[in-house]
């Protein structure tokens, strides 16, 4: 008997503003700029400028293969749903799997961040400057919890207060990249100022393949996350269009941003191993703070454009902790619609017509597993989890790009148009991800390598103790998590895995997911 047919959110009220929107706050472009553009300048020196623009390569070239996946099936599971779909339950399963350790692993640095914020923009920098203080680990943990219920009260409210902080976000990055950007070309930037050239854009000449390698992945975390506007597509009006425009528009909208703030941090800057220079072991996590008050000054109003700037930071890191939930909560809701995860995270709240199971764990887990990497890291959580979050964001947008040519197979040589935007660009994509990730693995699994990606290192308790690093740890461990949660749930409830919920054939079910008002798990096909 069919059910009847009922709305798993509250579908229609997006736009396609609305979609770039969330797709351009959920990088966090100030709070990404001012983790990573340090790290990134360490490896490459003056070439970051060409790194912006080469990581924005294979980001195009998925975007497009997610906008051409969601004509076919808009589905909130993306991934997760097409690759199962695609290449089989398990491939499916591990795809959706990693976005969900993606997600997981970055909400300990942006509640990290958005605790040592909180204390620097009220001015209690002795707090702020101190990771370890558990004045930090309290805020952050509290800001969890606060974005956790925005999601949970429903998609319609986050819109609104995504808005408002993406224009006071992208407000302040133009006002300081403009500032110090006059200021190097009238003569009145710091010492170690230099003035842009062409040549910053030249990939050949950075130093090794190694380090570009390493760059790359760095760079792909500042560009993740613009999925989101594709993963929240039940909430979108004509999801089969404007979900996968907005990715693409985010995508360039990101390159025109990271390529202005990049050029003006570097020339006002420099690259120097001392004062404010990018090079600086001491500002390489926290880029844009240090850099405030010498692009601003010590006047009045240059105190209050740095406050400013800090709390532009503060404001991206709390969009990126709240659409990192979104996505991840829907994505576990699809994969409990088609059985592969307890169907109780399918199920919706009466009242606010949001994924509240899958919600509320989301910022559970987040919250624990936060605790846990600052009380093992001394508060030091950021570093080699950006780079581990690169090799998960390579993983899964790669399979995504290699999903929308295997989907389309039979269909690609029927024009020109079908075969380079729904074969030849996302494959692309795919490849230059899947390298990325393979050679990095490799790089932060060789420690003794000069070019080794990891800021720290583990020494291995049994033989042969080799050490490997930090990076390659954190990969690897979450990715067993992710084998034997499979494995027990393959035991547990085998129907997804033997292609009776979930396959070619299978329409797309998350916009019928909600029964009786929300409160029921969905009905799937078993056969």
């Amino acid at each position: 008997m069919r059910s009847r047919p009922t709305r798993a959110s509250r579908p229609g009220h997006w736009c396609l503003l609305s979609s770039i929107v969330i797709g351009v706050a959920s990088t966090a472009p100030a709070y990404s700029l001012a983790a990573t553009l340090g790290f990134i300048v360490a490896f490459i020196g003056l070439q970051s400028p060409a790194i912006v623009v080469l990581a924005f390569v294979p980001m195009i070239f998925v975007a497009i293969g997610y906008s051409e996946l969601n004509k076919a099936d808009p589905d909130c599971g993306t991934t997760f749903t097409w690759a199962t779909r695609a290449f089989g339950p398990k491939t499916g399963w591990m795809s959706g799997w990693g976005i969900i350790a993606s997600d997981i692993i970055v909400m300990a640095s942006l509640a990290q961040i958005a605790g040592q914020y909180g204390f620097l923009l009220f001015g209690a920098d002795g707090i702020g400057h101190d990771p370890t203080s558990p004045w930090v680990l309290l805020v952050g943990l509290l800001w969890i919890v606060v974005m956790t219920y925005i999601c949970y009260r429903g998609i319609e409210v986050s819109a609104r207060f995504q808005k408002v902080l993406l224009s006071i976000e992208l407000t302040m990055l133009l006002v300081f990249s403009v500032v110090a950007l006059v200021r190097v070309g009238t003569g009145n930037a710091s010492a170690g100022s230099i003035t842009p050239t062409l040549s910053w854009f030249n990939p050949f000449a950075i130093g090794s393949f190694s380090t570009f390698i390493a760059g790359l992945l760095l760079m792909l975390f500042i560009y993740w996350g613009w999925d989101t506007a594709v993963a929240v597509n039940e909430e979108t009006a004509d999801a089969h269009r404007t979900p996968g425009r907005a990715a693409i528009l985010s995508t360039v909208l990101l390159l025109v941003t990271y390529v202005l703030v990049t050029l003006a941090a570097q020339s006002f800057a420099g690259i120097g191993t001392t004062g404010i220079g990018l090079g600086n072991e001491n500002n390489v996590g926290d880029v844009l703070s240090v850099l405030g008050t010498a692009v601003f000054g010590h006047a009045w109003y240059g105190t209050v454009l740095v406050r400013l700037l800090l709390l532009m930071v503060l404001t991206s890191a709390a969009a990126s902790t709240q659409t990192t939930i979104l996505p991840t909560a829907r994505t576990t809701l699809s994969m409990a619609v088609y059985r592969a995860l307890p169907t109780s995270f399918a199920r919706m709240h009466p009242r606010f017509r949001t994924p509240s199971v899958s919600t509320v764990v989301m910022g559970a887990v987040s919250m624990v597993l936060y605790a846990a990497l600052n009380f093992l890291s001394a508060g030091n959580v950021i570093a080699d989890s950006v780079t581990a979050i690169g090799l998960w964001i390579a993983f899964y947008y790669g399979m995504t790009g290699f999903t929308c040519a295997w989907y389309y197979r039979k269909t690609l040589t029927s024009n020109a148009r079908d075969l380079w935007m729904q074969g030849i660009i996302p494959v692309l994509g795919g490849l230059i991800l899947f390298f990325a990730m393979i050679w990095s693995i490799y790089l932060d699994w060789n420690t003794t390598s000069d070019t080794s990606n990891s800021y720290t290192t583990w020494l291995l308790p049994f033989s042969p103790h080799w050490r490997v690093g930090g990076v390659f740890v954190i990969a690897l461990v979450s990715a067993l998590i992710g084998v034997v949660l499979m494995l027990v749930w393959i035991a547990a409830s085998p129907d997804f895995f033997r292609g009776k919920t979930l396959n070619r054939n299978t329409g797309t079910l998350v916009t019928d997911a909600a029964l009786d008002g929300g409160r029921t798990p969905p009905t799937v096909p078993t056969g």
